[in-house]
Formats: structure tokens, sequence, C-alpha cells
């Protein structure tokens, strides 16, 4: 049961039992960071950042195409009608590949873990993948060393499915057996993040910004007390009081403190949060639309360093959990691939430049490129359908 709570909070390590020391969510792994902040993923995607990243990469990924081929010796083939060629296309009669892989992306970056259960026909060949949430997964280690995935279904009852029966991808794991999000290595990183987003917005929802101080040349009564702090909260609280004037009495004065949201540095802390964001995930900020630092030519290389350093490695960690889960024994010279030539699709410049590099050099011929294109071999004539009336 602990273990339950553990992947609801977000975490993915066993805890001890409770004691009284600790609180509710203590019991049960959850810790509170630096700031005082408890870190889980719904918490974590409420920062802009988090889920500019997370929705960077899913996305992205789920935009390209995936290709199943048979692997020769000397060549491979595309297989379009094979099993799994077949179910990238429909994994589900709920959803469609993007809407997959982008659900599994997502369920990985925050969770560290994304599994789905492979389910089969009679013949042994892949029908669909099923999306089992992690919070209602629970992994043991069997006596005969198998691993066993037991899922609490929505009625409540408790399936076990066996580690050749789910396709599951991890993000970097301390055991071999269960990722790690990124969220809890970098909890306090979250959760100072998480802290000053709050700070912010009790500030500008409570108006009052430490610029100085009312200095009165008596003590004030309880009574006057009371009126002054009315008054301040009516008049000049909220965001729809900003700016307000201020009138005085009783010899009340104005002196200014010289303390600003600008000069706490607090503006600069939350550009630097995002910075500090992006590197959990390996994101560029330019991708994310933080463009304070960028130009037209290194926005431009940033999207190249993401296909190369964030896209590829997962795209490349996708393939081989097909191979593992996926592909059946009798389909061990099949692949899949997940082609990234995608992203080049709205550089038409380096598209067209690369095709011509490729035709120079003999690699491909003009009917490749156009085949490549979606376009038919120039030998083909197209006719209009005819009938039409």
């Amino acid at each position: 049961m602990a273990g339950l709570f553990a992947r609801l909070w977000g975490r993915t390590e066993a805890r001890s039992a409770p004691s009284a020391a600790l609180t509710y969510a203590e019991a049960f792994g959850v810790n509170p960071t630096a700031s005082g902040a408890y870190v889980g993923p719904h918490m974590a995607e409420n920062l802009a950042t988090v889920l500019a990243c997370v929705n960077a990469i899913s996305t992205v990924l789920a935009s390209m195409t995936p290709r199943v081929y048979f692997v020769a010796p000397k060549g491979r083939t595309e297989l379009p009608t094979h099993p799994v060629a077949r179910l990238l296309r429909v994994p589900n009669a709920e959803q469609t590949w993007p809407d997959w892989l982008e659900w599994t992306m997502a369920q990985v970056l925050l969770h560290g873990n994304a599994v789905s259960a492979v389910e089969t026909d009679r013949a042994g060949r892949p029908v669909a993948l099923r999306p089992l949430p992690w919070g209602a997964v629970q992994l043991y280690r069997l006596s005969s060393s198998r691993l066993a995935y037991d899922v609490v279904q929505s009625s409540g009852r408790v399936r076990r499915y066996f580690a050749e029966e789910v396709f599951h991808l991890r993000d970097r794991s301390d055991d071999g057996v269960i990722g790690r999000s990124r969220i809890s290595r970098a909890r306090d990183v979250i959760g100072n993040a998480a802290a000053l987003q709050e700070w912010s917005g009790s500030m500008w929802q409570n108006q009052v910004t430490p610029s100085g101080v009312l200095i009165h040349p008596k003590s004030l009564s309880d009574e006057a007390h009371g009126h002054l702090k009315q008054s301040l909260q009516e008049r000049h609280s909220g965001p729809s009081n900003a700016r307000r004037f201020m009138v005085l009495e009783e010899d009340m004065k104005w002196q200014s403190i010289g303390v600003s949201p600008e000069d706490a540095e607090a503006l600069a802390s939350r550009r630097f949060t995002v910075e500090e964001l992006c590197r959990l995930f390996q994101v560029p900020p330019p991708i994310v639309q933080d463009l304070s630092h960028g130009t037209f030519t290194n926005s431009r290389e940033a999207g190249r360093w993401f296909a190369q350093f964030t896209l590829a490695p997962w795209a490349r960690k996708i393939e081989a959990e097909f191979s593992r889960s996926v592909f059946s024994a009798s389909d061990a010279d099949c692949v899949l691939e997940v082609d990234m030539s995608d992203l080049l699709r709205g550089d038409a410049e380096a598209r067209w430049q690369s095709h011509k590099i490729a035709v120079e050099a003999k690699i491909l011929d003009p009917d490749e490129v156009r085949e490549i294109e979606g376009w038919n071999p120039r030998s083909v004539r197209q006719h209009a359908p005819t009938g039409t009336g």
C-alpha cells in the first residue's frame, strides 16, 4: 500500500514504515524541499517551464514517423504490412500513434516510467498497446527472479503482468528496474521555482511591496491601527488597486526604504529559474520561447542541438524497448526506427540542400528524392479520376 501512495505522490523509492515524528506525506516518502514545498509531478507541471519542456519533447517526438524494417546483411526493407507497423498506426481503440507516444513521453518525463500492456492475438502477434498510468502500477521481483507488474484497475481489482507483457520506457534508473524522474532527482530546483512563483503571485495579489514604511510621530491606538489596516486593505491591496494614491493622516510620513522586487532580483531569479529547469530536461531555452539570450543564429542551432542531444537519445530508447517487448522472437531481424528526418520538414532550405548533396554524390536519384517528398516519379503521369460526371 505504501508503494501505491508513493507512486501517487510521484516518488519511485520504497520508504520505511510511518512513525509518530513524521507527517502524513513524509510517512510515504514525500519530503519537503529546502523551500518548504512538496514536489511531485502535478505540482511541477504548474511551472510553465516544466510544462513547456515536457510538451516540447513529447509533441515533437510524437510527430515523427515510425517505420518497421527487416534488416538483412546487405540492406534493409521497410515492412508497412508487418503487425507492429499496423500497431503503430493504431496503438489502441482510443489513441493514435501521436496520442500514445505523447502520453508515454509525458509519463516518463514526469514520473520516470511509462508502462503500456502489450496485448496479443492467439498467434502471439501484437494488436494493441494499452496505457497503464504509473500511479496504478506496482513492481515486484518474484522468487523466480521475474518482474511482476501489478496494476490497480478502475474496478479496484489488481491485474498482474510480467515483464515480457509490457512496454516499459524508463528514465535513468538507480537499480536497473525502476526509472527515476528528473523531478525527484532535483526536487530543490523545482521547489525553489515553485516557492518563487508562489511569492510572486502573493505579491501581486496582496500588492504589499516593500518599497517604504509609514512613520507616525506617536504610537497608534488600537482603533487607529485597525482603521489604517482596513484602509490599506481596501484601497491598496490587490491588482485592481495597484498604484492608487495614499492619503496620510495624523502627521504620518512615508519613508522609502529602497527595496523593490527588482532590487531584490526577483525578476532575475525567475529568469534564472527558467534556465535551471531547462537544464533538467536538456531543452535549449529558445525551444520553450525563452529568447532572453536568443538570436536568429543561436536559436536555429538550438533546434539542431535539441534534436541531437534531447530527442535522439529518447528515440533510441523507444526503438530498443520495442525490440525487447513488442517484436516477437520470430521477428529478431525486424526493428523500429523513428524517422527523425521529419524534423527537416519545417526547414525547406536545409532539406533541399541535403537532397542536392545526395543526388550529386549518387546516393539518391531524382525519383527517389521525389518519393521522399511524397511525389510520384516523373515518368508517372497523373490522370484525373473518371466517372465524376
